[in-house]
């Protein structure tokens, strides 16, 4: 039987997830705990018995080195690498830098809101998560897809937004429902999918 495997996991915690600032496509590096979690969820994928074919990640260094560390644990460090802007975390815009806190000041708690949660609100200059999914999603069925179908274990090393477009068509959220979803660092989502490409099982690795 084909196992049609597809991993996602949301790099671990970056330096400005902890000073609670908007990131986007700015190139921050990974915490002491960005790093552990990283490890923790390569343990966990190891403990699964999990064997990956291929890796795709985005072109910021948060998601490369979770995907690096992961494998390291995993001692899977050989297999092909594909990185690409396409899974780049959600442009924040004029918003990239600011303190969350500091914008719901600014702004107010409710549009500050309604940029990050909204589906298609974009903040100035920015993505908006819509966007996101117009370029990610194309991705996603291009080159990810496809490889899966074939029977190739597929690992997806990235962020909170890029994710969140897969995860809106894998588990069938609509623009409605997929503001309340939130996804954790470093938590690999383990899916196992049909011929069709729709969804036979989900297992997410929490701690």
């Amino acid at each position: 039987m084909t196992d049609r495997l597809l991993v996602l996991v949301r790099h671990g915690q970056s330096e400005w997830n902890l000073k609670n600032l908007f990131t986007g496509w700015k190139d921050v590096d990974l915490t002491e705990q960005g790093i552990t979690e990283a490890r923790n969820a390569g343990r966990r994928l190891k403990a699964q018995g999990i064997k990956f074919d291929v890796a795709f990640t985005s072109v910021l260094v948060r998601a490369q080195r979770t995907l690096d560390i992961i494998l390291e644990e995993m001692g899977q460090t050989n297999i092909p690498v594909f990185k690409d802007q396409a899974l780049n975390e959600r442009d924040y815009g004029d918003l990239v830098g600011l303190n969350k806190d500091d914008a719901r000041k600014k702004w107010g708690t409710d549009q500050v809101h309604q940029w990050r949660r909204s589906y298609d609100v974009a903040p100035p200059g920015g993505e908006s998560l819509k966007d996101t999914v117009a370029r990610a999603l194309p991705y996603y069925v291009r080159e990810i897809l496809p490889r899966v179908l074939r029977g190739e274990r597929v690992l997806v090393s990235a962020h909170g937004n890029s994710l969140r477009a897969l995860v809106m068509v894998l588990d069938g959220h609509t623009p409605e429902t997929i503001p309340t979803l939130n996804l954790e660092t470093g938590v690999p989502m383990v899916y196992r999918l049909n011929a069709d490409s729709t969804v036979a099982s989900k297992l997410d690795l929490a701690a």
